[in-house]
């Protein structure tokens, strides 16, 4: 079995120890990365202050201002937890050294490996991850739901797959996540996520890619084993890793591939039995055309309720040409007569695109400053709205911590008198992250998911890492949750007292 566990197997050491002064986030490659890409983004900028609606627009806005409505549902001893996790999570140095610990020889020893994974296990694994089974996960979606009324979206926090033998395994690990999901009230989850990286070799994904990068530079080059798909490419899409004519597919690895079609469409039929939504995680651009292609193709397969899509696929605002990609694959869809999901992310992968790009002679895929990231997430976000509000069988997924993303589209919702709980349009923030705008959107009406990975503790680090590097430092995306969070737990205090 492949799949990648503890030490260097799971985390290249992405920076020199000296002093503990780090030189870098780590950087996340699709052989190393277990991590969502629901919204990390590297590039940080101060957050804006707390908003606080004005009058004329108090009906149609959310309101992050009043921390004692927020974290209502939030007993005390949670609250105090995830302040003091979130916190650890904030000071660099702690990062940097949590990072050189699980990389280091004190993981080969057994009392020490312990004693880490135990501590981690009780702290910040508790904190961002829901459980180390599929059992355990729905419970923990129950109890969220039960307590604050935010959904579940489950995914088994798997990181990749080098051979058919792990792919074979993680895909029933998905279909015990189906089931998982199915034992819950429809109510408590929103929908499961897959990573076609953990039931598709790496390695064939990589050569999927270069074919089809070439197929669109090259018009008389033909693909004889290609599924009918959506548009993958624009002309601005980065095709540079493809710089020459690729051999093509052996018959070996056409069979690999036929195998990888077989999975992906045994989740996507039983989550379409189930009426179980499911999302399609995307990976670095070296990866994202075959990820593209196969979640496509099982769109135009199972997406047959013309009222609601089942298959969502994944798109990146941070990428250059993420808008002309969304417009070409909603026309094609529109043209076919299939409805069709979308999830809407920022990007995780940053620096690692960034990197090849550079290795490459060439510019990176990513918008050159985070402005421009967040101006076509929202121009995305706007489209997709538009198109899910006229009743053309559309279904979007709003994945973002940015708070003023999430009051954009709170107007926009208004202003199309979009139906807040019928399912076509819904939010998204991780489990354990933006906790006051997943309240705010909740208190305003929106149906509201939290992003909940489990599996083993071994399994969880590099996603754990990524939670901690993405909370480092008062410039972090979590620095107005804390703020507030600490602001409830004065008040809180200054009552008892009282």
């Amino acid at each position: 079995m492949a799949t990648r566990l503890l030490r260097t197997n799971f985390i290249r050491r992405p920076y020199r120890f000296s002093a503990l002064k780090p030189v870098g986030p780590p950087t996340v490659t699709a052989s190393t990365a277990v991590v969502p890409d629901i919204l990390s983004f590297g590039q940080q900028e101060p957050e804006p202050p707390l908003h606080h609606p004005k009058p004329n627009e108090a009906h149609h806005d959310i309101d992050l201002s009043d921390q004692a409505r927020l974290f209502s549902s939030m007993p005390t001893s949670d609250l105090l937890r995830s302040t003091a996790v979130l916190h650890a999570a904030a000071i660099g140095p702690m990062v940097d050294v949590g990072s050189w610990v699980m990389s280091s020889k004190l993981m080969d020893t057994a009392l020490t490996r312990g004693m880490v994974l135990g501590l981690v296990k009780s702290t910040f694994y508790d904190h961002f991850c829901a459980g180390e089974d599929a059992a355990a996960a729905a419970e923990r979606v129950r109890s969220v739901y039960e307590a604050s009324g935010l959904k579940g979206m489950l995914v088994y926090g798997v990181e990749h797959a080098d051979d058919a033998a792990t792919c074979d395994d993680n895909m029933h690990h998905f279909l015990r996540t189906i089931e998982a999901a199915k034992s819950l009230p429809t109510s408590h989850f929103s929908s499961v996520v897959v990573k076609i990286t953990a039931i598709c070799p790496i390695s064939l994904l990589k050569r999927v890619s270069d074919l089809l990068r070439w197929e669109y530079k090259s018009q008389n080059f033909k693909l004889s084993w290609k599924l009918k798909s959506f548009p993958v490419f624009s002309d601005s899409s980065p095709l540079y890793h493809t710089n020459s004519e690729p051999e093509p597919l052996t018959a070996e690895e056409e069979r690999e591939l036929e195998a990888a079609h077989v999975r992906i469409q045994e989740i996507c039929r039983r989550c379409q039995e189930s009426n179980v939504p499911l999302l399609v995680d995307a990976e670095d651009t070296i990866l994202q055309p075959a990820i593209d292609y196969m979640a496509y193709s099982s769109a135009i397969i199972f997406n047959t309720d013309k009222d609601r899509p089942i298959i969502y696929n994944t798109i990146q605002a941070y990428l250059r040409d993420a808008g002309e990609r969304l417009h070409l694959a909603v026309r094609e869809a529109e043209r076919e007569g299939v409805p069709m999901g979308f999830k809407l992310v920022r990007g995780a992968y940053m620096s690692s695109e960034a990197t090849l790009a550079d290795s490459l002679g060439h510019k990176s895929p990513v918008h050159d400053t985070i402005q421009n990231t967040h101006a076509c997430y929202n121009d995305c976000m706007t489209f997709l709205m538009e198109k899910a509000s006229n009743g053309s069988g559309f279904g979007v997924v709003l994945a973002t911590h940015n708070a003023d993303s999430g009051r954009l589209a709170s107007r926009k919702a208004s202003e199309l008198n979009i139906n807040k709980k019928d399912g076509k349009i819904e939010f998204a923030q991780l489990y354990g992250m933006s906790d006051a705008l997943s309240f705010g959107l909740k208190r305003a009406g929106f149906n509201v998911s939290k992003y909940m990975p489990y599996g083993p503790v071994e399994t969880a680090i590099p996603y754990l890492l990524r939670r901690a590097y993405e909370n480092r430092g008062m410039m972090a995306t979590g620095a107005n949750d804390r703020q507030l969070m600490r602001m409830e737990l004065k008040r809180r205090l200054i009552a008892g007292i009282a």
